[in-house]
Protein backbone atom coordinates (compact mmCIF):
# COMPACT_ATOMS: atom_id res chain seq x y z
CA UNK A 1 0.00 0.00 0.00
CA UNK A 2 1.48 3.33 -1.04
CA UNK A 3 2.12 5.86 1.68
CA UNK A 4 1.22 9.40 0.75
CA UNK A 5 3.81 12.05 1.50
CA UNK A 6 3.01 15.51 2.75
CA UNK A 7 2.94 18.02 -0.02
CA UNK A 8 3.98 20.97 2.18
CA UNK A 9 7.47 21.64 3.53
CA UNK A 10 6.55 21.52 7.18
CA UNK A 11 9.18 18.86 7.78
CA UNK A 12 12.05 21.00 6.51
CA UNK A 13 14.16 23.15 8.78
CA UNK A 14 13.20 26.75 8.19
CA UNK A 15 16.02 29.32 8.19
CA UNK A 16 15.46 32.51 10.09
CA UNK A 17 15.31 35.48 7.76
CA UNK A 18 18.50 37.53 7.77
CA UNK A 19 17.96 40.73 9.69
CA UNK A 20 18.35 43.77 7.50
CA UNK A 21 20.08 46.89 8.74
CA UNK A 22 18.12 50.07 9.07
CA UNK A 23 19.31 53.06 7.10
CA UNK A 24 20.94 54.54 10.22
CA UNK A 25 22.69 51.27 11.05
CA UNK A 26 24.01 50.91 7.50
CA UNK A 27 25.27 54.48 7.52
CA UNK A 28 27.12 53.91 10.79
CA UNK A 29 28.62 50.68 9.47
CA UNK A 30 29.92 52.42 6.35
CA UNK A 31 31.44 55.20 8.46
CA UNK A 32 33.28 52.70 10.68
CA UNK A 33 34.55 50.70 7.69
CA UNK A 34 35.70 53.85 5.92
CA UNK A 35 37.40 55.15 9.07
CA UNK A 36 39.63 52.08 9.19
CA UNK A 37 40.51 52.29 5.50
CA UNK A 38 41.15 56.05 5.50
CA UNK A 39 43.42 55.67 8.54
CA UNK A 40 45.32 52.85 6.89
CA UNK A 41 45.64 54.17 3.34
CA UNK A 42 44.64 57.82 3.34
CA UNK A 43 41.98 59.47 1.21
CA UNK A 44 43.66 58.94 -2.16
CA UNK A 45 44.57 55.32 -1.41
CA UNK A 46 41.01 54.32 -0.52
CA UNK A 47 38.33 53.52 -3.09
CA UNK A 48 34.57 53.27 -2.92
CA UNK A 49 34.91 49.70 -4.21
CA UNK A 50 36.99 48.71 -1.18
CA UNK A 51 34.63 50.39 1.25
CA UNK A 52 31.62 48.67 -0.30
CA UNK A 53 33.37 45.30 -0.38
CA UNK A 54 34.36 45.42 3.29
CA UNK A 55 30.86 46.49 4.26
CA UNK A 56 29.29 43.75 2.14
CA UNK A 57 27.20 46.14 0.06
CA UNK A 58 27.14 47.41 -3.49
CA UNK A 59 28.76 50.67 -4.55
CA UNK A 60 25.39 52.40 -5.16
CA UNK A 61 24.56 51.96 -1.46
CA UNK A 62 27.63 54.00 -0.51
CA UNK A 63 26.75 56.70 -3.04
CA UNK A 64 23.17 56.74 -1.80
CA UNK A 65 24.26 57.54 1.77
CA UNK A 66 27.17 59.91 1.16
CA UNK A 67 27.15 61.01 -2.48
CA UNK A 68 30.71 59.80 -3.01
CA UNK A 69 34.06 59.28 -1.35
CA UNK A 70 34.52 62.98 -0.58
CA UNK A 71 31.22 63.12 1.28
CA UNK A 72 32.01 59.99 3.27
CA UNK A 73 35.47 61.26 4.18
CA UNK A 74 34.05 64.57 5.37
CA UNK A 75 31.56 62.77 7.61
CA UNK A 76 34.32 60.59 9.11
CA UNK A 77 36.50 63.62 9.87
CA UNK A 78 33.62 65.65 11.29
CA UNK A 79 32.68 62.81 13.67
CA UNK A 80 36.26 62.46 14.90
CA UNK A 81 36.65 66.19 15.38
CA UNK A 82 33.39 66.35 17.30
CA UNK A 83 34.41 63.46 19.56
CA UNK A 84 37.86 64.82 20.34
CA UNK A 85 36.75 68.42 20.73
CA UNK A 86 34.00 67.40 23.16
CA UNK A 87 36.51 65.45 25.27
CA UNK A 88 39.02 68.30 25.33
CA UNK A 89 36.41 71.01 25.89
CA UNK A 90 34.77 69.23 28.82
CA UNK A 91 38.16 68.79 30.46
CA UNK A 92 38.93 72.49 30.11
CA UNK A 93 35.75 73.80 31.68
CA UNK A 94 35.74 72.02 35.02
CA UNK A 95 37.63 72.26 38.27
CA UNK A 96 40.87 74.01 39.18
CA UNK A 97 43.79 74.85 36.91
CA UNK A 98 46.08 71.89 37.74
CA UNK A 99 43.24 69.40 37.43
CA UNK A 100 42.15 70.98 34.12
CA UNK A 101 45.62 70.62 32.61
CA UNK A 102 45.76 67.04 33.81
CA UNK A 103 42.36 66.23 32.30
CA UNK A 104 43.28 67.78 28.95
CA UNK A 105 46.31 65.52 28.71
CA UNK A 106 44.26 62.50 29.74
CA UNK A 107 41.46 63.37 27.30
CA UNK A 108 43.84 63.52 24.36
CA UNK A 109 45.67 60.34 25.35
CA UNK A 110 42.38 58.50 25.92
CA UNK A 111 41.02 59.57 22.55
CA UNK A 112 44.20 58.42 20.82
CA UNK A 113 44.09 55.10 22.67
CA UNK A 114 40.42 54.37 22.00
CA UNK A 115 40.09 55.85 18.51
CA UNK A 116 43.53 55.42 16.99
CA UNK A 117 42.18 55.20 13.44
CA UNK A 118 40.29 58.46 13.86
CA UNK A 119 43.33 60.22 15.29
CA UNK A 120 45.53 59.08 12.40
CA UNK A 121 42.98 60.48 9.95
CA UNK A 122 42.99 63.87 11.71
CA UNK A 123 46.78 64.02 11.85
CA UNK A 124 47.08 63.00 8.20
CA UNK A 125 44.95 65.98 7.30
CA UNK A 126 44.01 64.85 3.77
CA UNK A 127 42.00 67.43 1.88
CA UNK A 128 39.42 66.76 -0.77
CA UNK A 129 38.46 68.72 -3.86
CA UNK A 130 34.92 69.06 -2.54
CA UNK A 131 35.73 70.94 0.64
CA UNK A 132 38.38 71.97 3.11
CA UNK A 133 37.99 69.36 5.80
CA UNK A 134 38.84 70.00 9.43
CA UNK A 135 42.21 68.73 10.61
CA UNK A 136 44.01 68.02 13.84
CA UNK A 137 45.81 71.36 13.58
CA UNK A 138 42.50 73.23 13.47
CA UNK A 139 41.35 71.37 16.56
CA UNK A 140 44.58 72.31 18.33
CA UNK A 141 43.90 75.93 17.45
CA UNK A 142 40.49 75.64 19.10
CA UNK A 143 42.08 74.10 22.19
CA UNK A 144 44.73 76.83 22.28
CA UNK A 145 42.04 79.53 22.20
CA UNK A 146 40.25 77.97 25.16
CA UNK A 147 43.47 77.47 27.14
CA UNK A 148 44.44 81.06 26.37
CA UNK A 149 41.16 82.30 27.86
CA UNK A 150 41.63 80.22 31.00
CA UNK A 151 45.25 81.28 31.46
CA UNK A 152 44.43 84.95 30.96
CA UNK A 153 42.00 84.78 33.87
CA UNK A 154 44.50 82.92 36.02
CA UNK A 155 47.25 85.40 35.17
CA UNK A 156 45.09 88.37 36.16
CA UNK A 157 44.24 86.80 39.50
CA UNK A 158 47.93 86.11 40.17
CA UNK A 159 49.09 89.55 39.08
CA UNK A 160 50.86 88.30 35.94
CA UNK A 161 50.70 89.95 32.53
CA UNK A 162 47.57 88.51 30.80
CA UNK A 163 48.89 89.51 27.38
CA UNK A 164 51.37 86.64 27.70
CA UNK A 165 48.55 84.08 27.90
CA UNK A 166 48.66 83.29 24.13
CA UNK A 167 52.35 82.42 24.35
CA UNK A 168 51.82 80.06 27.28
CA UNK A 169 48.75 78.53 25.68
CA UNK A 170 50.75 77.67 22.55
CA UNK A 171 53.52 76.17 24.67
CA UNK A 172 51.22 74.08 26.86
CA UNK A 173 49.02 72.67 24.10
CA UNK A 174 52.03 72.07 21.85
CA UNK A 175 53.86 70.14 24.55
CA UNK A 176 50.88 67.93 25.30
CA UNK A 177 50.13 67.33 21.62
CA UNK A 178 53.66 66.38 20.57
CA UNK A 179 54.14 64.12 23.58
CA UNK A 180 50.80 62.44 22.94
CA UNK A 181 51.76 61.67 19.33
CA UNK A 182 55.00 60.12 20.54
CA UNK A 183 53.10 58.03 23.08
CA UNK A 184 50.76 56.75 20.36
CA UNK A 185 53.66 54.77 18.87
CA UNK A 186 55.31 53.49 22.05
CA UNK A 187 52.21 53.08 24.29
CA UNK A 188 54.33 53.08 27.43
CA UNK A 189 54.40 54.07 30.19
CA UNK A 190 50.66 54.11 30.86
CA UNK A 191 48.65 57.16 29.83
CA UNK A 192 48.09 58.04 33.50
CA UNK A 193 51.85 58.15 34.10
CA UNK A 194 52.40 60.21 30.94
CA UNK A 195 49.68 62.67 31.98
CA UNK A 196 51.14 63.01 35.47
CA UNK A 197 54.59 63.83 34.14
CA UNK A 198 53.24 66.25 31.55
CA UNK A 199 51.38 68.11 34.26
CA UNK A 200 54.49 67.94 36.43
CA UNK A 201 56.45 69.85 33.81
CA UNK A 202 53.61 72.20 32.89
CA UNK A 203 52.75 73.08 36.48
CA UNK A 204 56.05 72.96 38.33
CA UNK A 205 58.58 73.86 35.67
CA UNK A 206 62.04 72.36 35.38
CA UNK A 207 63.27 74.00 38.60
CA UNK A 208 60.38 72.65 40.69
CA UNK A 209 59.91 69.14 39.34
CA UNK A 210 58.27 66.72 41.72
CA UNK A 211 60.39 63.54 41.82
CA UNK A 212 57.28 61.34 42.10
CA UNK A 213 54.32 63.09 40.41
CA UNK A 214 50.84 61.60 40.76
CA UNK A 215 47.48 62.52 39.29
CA UNK A 216 45.28 64.69 41.50
CA UNK A 217 41.56 64.47 42.19
CA UNK A 218 38.90 67.04 41.26
CA UNK A 219 38.92 68.33 44.84
CA UNK A 220 42.60 69.26 44.62
CA UNK A 221 43.46 72.50 46.42
CA UNK A 222 46.54 74.34 45.24
CA UNK A 223 49.18 75.05 47.88
CA UNK A 224 50.04 78.73 47.74
CA UNK A 225 53.38 78.05 49.39
CA UNK A 226 54.79 76.94 46.04
CA UNK A 227 53.97 80.33 44.52
CA UNK A 228 55.69 82.45 47.16
CA UNK A 229 58.72 80.46 48.31
CA UNK A 230 61.92 81.41 46.53
CA UNK A 231 63.50 78.36 44.97
CA UNK A 232 67.29 77.90 44.70
CA UNK A 233 68.73 78.49 41.26
CA UNK A 234 69.06 75.42 39.07
CA UNK A 235 71.67 74.46 36.55
CA UNK A 236 68.86 73.62 34.07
Amino acid sequence: MAVSRPTDKSGEVQRAPRARMTGAQRRLQLIEVARGLFAERGFEGTSIEEIAQRAGVSKPIVYEHFGGKEGLYAVVVDREMETLLEMVTSSLTKNRSLYRIQQVALALLTYMEERTDGFRILVRGDRTDASETATYSSLLNDAISQVEHILAGDFERRGFDPTLAPLYAQALVGMVSVTAQWWLDVREPSKEVVAAHLVNLCWNGLTRLDPSPELVGPDYVESRERTIVDEPESDL
